[in-house]
């Protein structure tokens, strides 16, 4: 196994649909986060405002089976090749990336995310 560089025990990750070729999102990940997302073969990340490690679609049902895991040539950030369940996003969205910097939404929204999370949608 490569010897990935994590800065302050984290990895940045980015997130690709393995067939569309779509990135989906960006998320980080700790030592366990990659761990368990070699065994499991389901992607897990380490949230840096709740400080834990969540299993992406564990709480909405949108799971992300990973077909492949890159490193870049740095060794300090990984790309997850992913067959994604429903949206990626929190918002409802196909992908995090459904807006331009103007803000005009360009993405699908495929999911409302308050009948998911509750009343606030995160």
């Amino acid at each position: 196994m490569l010897d990935l560089n994590f800065v302050n025990g984290l990895i940045p990750v980015i997130v690709q649909d393995a067939r569309t070729r779509d990135v989906l999102m960006m998320a980080y990940a700790n030592g366990e986060a990659v761990r368990l997302t070699r065994m499991t073969g389901f992607a897990h990340y380490y949230s840096r405002s709740r400080k834990k490690l969540w299993k992406k679609g564990e709480e909405s049902g949108h799971f992300q089976k990973v077909v492949r895991i890159l490193a870049d040539c740095d060794e300090d950030c990984l790309m997850y090749e992913v067959e994604q369940t429903g949206a990626a996003c929190h918002t409802g969205y196909t992908s995090c990336f459904y807006r331009t910097l103007d803000g005009a939404v360009i993405g699908k929204k495929v999911f409302d995310p308050r009948e998911v999370y509750g009343k606030n949608g995160n």
